[in-house]
């Protein structure tokens, strides 16, 4: 595979637009997403119980198994808790998209991010929607990446191309993502396009694994928004040998993992506030379960991140998280190590280089790896440090 330019519009048939409708004040705060060509889709969503209006009106049509031509996304706004009127403002995005474009509603999905609680100026998002629709292009992707954008200080996107079966495909991608990050399927939105054609059970379940290893692996402040989702379309277009099984799905889940990987790190360093990449990988754990709590306790501890952000080597923090991670560990067996030094061992404080130590947290990544010595099991989740900056931001 190969990075290529163009991030959602790399892939064939793909236009997009970003504009400022006037939910934010003086920024791009509303994008579409459209194919020349009809799309199976396939989606992840929150599993927070609370869902936006958008969550619930484009689970409900990727459950109808329609095909689908756009997508339809505002930023300053999430259009939660809102109500039957939010379900009718999410309805009507739609159908306004949808006449602009000259297509059914029901082939238009929509997305909403910002603060939970306030109705959208319809008006102001109807002119907005028309006057995207008027601008799509190809070129039109960096405009969408920043109309999706909340709290990001940069926009997020990426392309690859792989050959599979001796035919060119494309899979390019955007995101949006810096606080309220956690989210299991932050506030988070990521939208995915390729030009393969793919069969939509093997695109479904090629969005999910690559989901659990990137989106799933990654937190900022341990919150789960009410917003996030992921949606994937695939259009065609390449005119490959439609993807079900065998070589080619593998070598579509690796480019579509690298994706989404890519787009689940560039949240994480964008993280609200975020001074430091941090890699947390828990080992020798007796089950995947047990790797997992232990690495995500260790992750979302505010104890960890301020000692992180700080440049303290307090690896006793680190070890209390994994006392009640809730994962099976034996205290005397524990090994820790930060950005490749050794600084606890079998429980206990191990003899290091503590001014080399000291250097490697001012870097701008860190690397905390923990041995439990229990089993053979292993996880890894992607974090980032705790300034004051993030509760100046969140204030």
């Amino acid at each position: 595979m190969k990075r290529v330019e163009g991030s959602i519009t790399a892939p064939m048939g793909f236009v997009a637009s970003g504009v400022a409708c006037g939910i934010k004040s003086g920024a791009k705060d509303l994008a579409i997403i459209a194919s020349e060509r009809p799309c199976v889709a396939a989606g992840v969503f929150t599993t927070n119980r609370v869902k936006a209006a958008s969550v619930q009106v484009t689970r409900k049509r990727l459950r109808r198994q329609g095909s689908v031509r756009a997508i339809v996304i505002n930023s300053g706004n999430a259009n939660c808790c809102t109500g039957e009127r939010g379900i009718r403002d999410a309805l009507r995005m739609t159908e306004v998209c949808g006449g602009a474009l000259g297509i059914p509603s029901e082939e238009v999905l929509v997305a909403s991010t910002g603060p939970i609680g306030q109705f959208l100026p319809m008006e102001k998002v109807e002119e907005g929607i028309r006057q995207a629709v008027r601008m799509l292009r190809r070129e039109g992707a960096q405009d969408a990446a920043e109309g999706i954008m909340t709290t990001d200080t940069v926009p997020k996107q990426v392309a690859l191309s792989e050959t599979i079966g001796g035919t060119e495909i494309r899979i390019g991608a955007i995101a949006k993502g810096a606080g309220m990050i956690e989210p299991k399927m932050a506030t988070m939105l990521a939208f995915i396009a390729t030009d393969a054609a793919v069969d939509r059970a093997a695109l479904s379940a090629c969005l999910k694994r690559a989901v659990a290893g990137s989106f799933n692996r990654i937190t900022v402040d341990g919150d789960r928004s009410t917003n996030d989702m992921v949606i994937a379309l695939a259009n065609g277009v390449a005119g490959n040998e439609t993807i079900r099984r065998g070589v080619g799905r593998r070598f579509f889940q690796e480019t579509l993992g690298f994706v989404c990987s890519a787009l689940a790190g560039m949240i994480v360093k964008d993280g609200e506030g975020a001074t430091k990449f941090v890699g947390v990988t828990v080992k020798g754990a007796r089950s995947v379960q047990d790797a997992d709590r232990a690495a995500r306790a260790i992750a979302n501890s505010n104890l960890v991140k301020t000692a992180l952000h700080g440049g303290s080597p307090n690896w006793g923090r680190i070890m209390a998280a994994l006392g009640y991670s809730g994962a099976r560990m034996k205290p005397g067996l524990v090994e820790i190590s930060i950005s490749g030094i050794t600084v606890a061992r079998g429980g206990e404080s191990a003899e290091c280089d503590q001014n080399t130590l000291l250097e490697l947290l001012r870097g701008k990544e860190i690397q905390v790896v923990v041995d439990l010595y229990l089993g053979r099991f292993e996880q890894t989740v992607w974090t980032c440090d705790l300034s004051a900056e993030y509760v100046a931001i969140n204030i």
